[in-house]
């Protein structure tokens, strides 16, 4: 029987916390899911860079220019604080919320993922609730391209944690989640991304090796991504079958769903899990 140090690792996508057509951030979403979070549960968050995107063109009527990383370094900074804010304003007030920032070095050096499994760890039991992003802010590509370069010289496994995808499934791996919900702008994976009736509902197998397989047959069929700069559905998959490998159940769905809905299974989205 596993051994569970966490109930849930939760994840929400930039593209599911934005309302398109008006430029802003989706309230009704971001409120909904902040209500739900409870002391147990860790929180990955996305968001960063395009609300502090939104933010600056309502100050100042236009988009920055210039080099694209210093741009979303720039964008991001000035995002953190209005996610942060949106997140406590929703959240129920008798909880403490904590902001986590990590970086590809935070879990790529024992010392540092200890650090960082323990202050998780610590929240539960003083009723708080972590909401983790990647540091985005202080994190230039050029220095993490050579400071990842040298790791895989010295380790087959590095993690880079840019996409919160991989940040989530790193997280359930350090804390032994029992679920990891990620909330999108979909119901889950398709067969068919062109046909919303190609919805798959289960890839639960009783062994690793079908699940692989059948996880890689899946990826077969993604193409594209929901924003410039994003992975897609093929790279969710390949995090999510890094979390079900050790145990975890992930679960993909809408973010216009509550949790404890995808949890129960009573609306639609993709359930990913060795059972």
């Amino acid at each position: 029987m596993a051994q569970y140090e966490c109930e849930l690792v939760g994840k929400i996508g930039s593209m599911a916390m934005i309302r398109k057509a008006d430029n802003d951030i989706d309230y009704n979403i971001l409120s909904r899911v902040a209500s739900e979070l409870r002391p147990g549960m860790i929180w990955v968050t996305s968001g960063a860079t395009e609300i502090g995107r939104l933010d600056y063109i309502k100050r100042n009527g236009r988009e920055l220019e210039g080099d694209v990383n210093e741009v979303k370094t720039d964008y991001s900074a000035q995002g953190q604080p209005i996610l942060m804010e949106t997140y406590r304003q929703f959240a129920r007030p008798e909880y403490s919320l904590r902001q986590v920032l990590v970086e590809h070095q935070h879990f790529n050096d024992a010392e540092k993922r200890e650090h960082i499994r323990q202050l998780l760890l610590r929240a539960e039991r003083q009723n708080a609730i972590p909401i983790v992003n990647y540091n985005d802010p202080v994190s230039d590509e050029e220095n993490r391209k050579m400071e990842l370069s040298s790791l895989r010289r010295h380790n087959a496994h590095v993690v880079e944690c840019v996409d919160n995808d991989e940040t989530a499934a790193v997280i359930c791996e350090l804390m032994h989640a029992r679920y990891l919900v990620i909330l999108t702008s979909t119901e889950g994976i398709y067969r068919d991304p062109a046909d919303p009736g190609s919805l798959v509902r289960d890839v639960v197998y009783p062994d690793a090796e079908r699940l692989m397989e059948a996880v890689r047959a899946l990826q077969q069929g993604c193409v594209g991504a929901s924003r410039a700069g994003a992975n897609g559905a093929k790279a969710k998959l390949e995090f999510s079958l890094k979390a079900a490998l050790k145990g975890t159940t992930v679960i993909i769905g809408h973010a216009k769903y509550r949790i404890s809905e995808l949890l129960s299974g009573s609306v639609p989205h993709t359930r990913i899990g060795i059972i």
